[in-house]
């Protein structure tokens, strides 16, 4: 087998593996994440969107509706493309209320993941309108992957996490791990609870 099957055939191992957990996490009582609450310092920054238009993140972040956000990469085999398909069933199971909530990827590589490559992403996991992925330039990413304790020196090295915020809140849900739709749904409906 020369490396580059090899490469390969670890890579789909690895994503099988992976929409395999995504599949069952909700299936019983056992949870594939942890959750906890935490406030961060949104860093006033400002970002691109896939359309290439100017974003400050700490106004947008500060929003009526509720957010859930995430960090991914363009290029990325493993993680990313879970979380992807996470945030794509979520939005179809909110159905008529997908406008009530803003969904958030933001680009742990921006080097490479330019606006127009971010759009195809969007375009290749079904999105509807109310998820915008940001990327910009390096030194402010770091910065506010840094904020939320989500930075690692090596893209490959990062992990699965969805934040959650809802309007007018401080705290912020952090989910570590992997999440179904159905686990990330049930999370949205006990945010919004209360």
């Amino acid at each position: 087998m020369t490396s580059v099957s090899l490469l390969t055939f670890k890579t789909t191992w690895t994503v099988a593996l992976l929409f395999f957990l995504v599949g069952t996490a909700g299936a019983g009582e056992q949870q594939f994440y942890k959750k906890t609450r935490e406030e961060y310092q949104v860093p006033n920054v400002t970002l691109l969107n896939q359309d290439g238009h100017k974003v400050d993140l700490k106004s947008y972040l500060d929003s009526d509706k509720p957010i859930v956000l995430d960090f991914i990469y363009g290029t990325c085999s493993t993680i990313c493309p879970v979380l992807s398909i996470s945030f794509s069933h979520f939005q179809k199971k909110l159905g008529k209320d997908v406008d009530q909530v803003r969904l958030v990827s933001i680009s742990i590589d921006p080097d490479n993941d330019t606006p127009e490559l971010m759009k195809d992403h969007l375009q290749r996991y079904g999105a509807q309108p109310g998820w915008d992925i940001l990327t910009g330039k390096r030194d402010n990413i770091i910065q506010v992957l840094k904020v939320f304790d989500a930075y690692v020196a090596n893209k490959m090295n990062h992990y699965p996490l969805i934040l959650l915020l809802a309007p007018g809140e401080q705290q912020w849900v952090r989910l570590y791990g992997l999440l179904s739709a159905s686990d990330l749904t049930k999370e949205y409906e006990q945010l919004m609870k209360h």
